[in-house]
């Protein structure tokens, strides 16, 4: 709980929040995928925590690295230990803007979203091609993106860099929720 209240009040300091048109997410879902010849890499993250202003149209996402979840405990060792050091690095975020977003449009719009991604304390300029849709009290926003490892310094051992895709397709899926706080 604690920890819980901590990364709230830290992407609170993120600055996006305002008294009115907030929503949350506590429990969005992120997934990676790596192809490699040897054996595919998927990892899922479901305590994911994101804030949508739909006044300002800004998100920011805070992800806990050690809650991806691994088909093997292997590679979740390997994962956090060797190629994200998340004792060093607990955490990515993201914060950016969605370009063109309607707040009041029913049903489906595809925006893109600018932003800066951090991991491992190196922040990088992405746009990510987004999916919103409107909820009877909320707002889902789906996407994917592809991150090049070497942009983010993740260091791969040369034996074993032709099993490790240079490219790491992320998905995401965020189903927001009006914030209790809101007056």
């Amino acid at each position: 709980m604690n920890k819980l209240l901590l990364l709230l009040l830290s992407v609170y300091s993120i600055g996006i929040v305002q008294a009115q048109d907030q929503y949350i997410e506590r429990q969005g879902e992120i997934t990676f995928f790596s192809y490699t010849s040897v054996e595919n890499i998927e990892a899922t993250n479901n305590q994911v925590l994101t804030l949508l202003s739909s006044a300002s149209n800004e998100i920011a996402v805070r992800i806990l690295m050690r809650s991806f979840v691994f088909q093997k405990s292997l590679m979740y060792e390997h994962f956090n230990e060797s190629y994200i050091e998340s004792d060093l690095y607990p955490e990515a975020t993201f914060k950016g803007d969605i370009v063109d977003f309607d707040a009041d449009l029913e049903g489906e719009q595809t925006r893109i979203i600018k932003g800066e991604f951090t991991l491992r304390n190196i922040t990088k300029p992405i746009e990510i091609k987004a999916t919103i849709v409107k909820t009877n009290n909320g707002y889902m926003i789906s996407g994917m993106l592809n991150v090049l490892i070497k942009d983010y310094d993740i260091k791969v051992p040369p034996i074993l860099s032709p099993n490790i895709a240079k490219n790491i397709q992320i998905s995401f899926k965020f189903q927001y929720v009006p914030h209790e706080n809101q007056k």
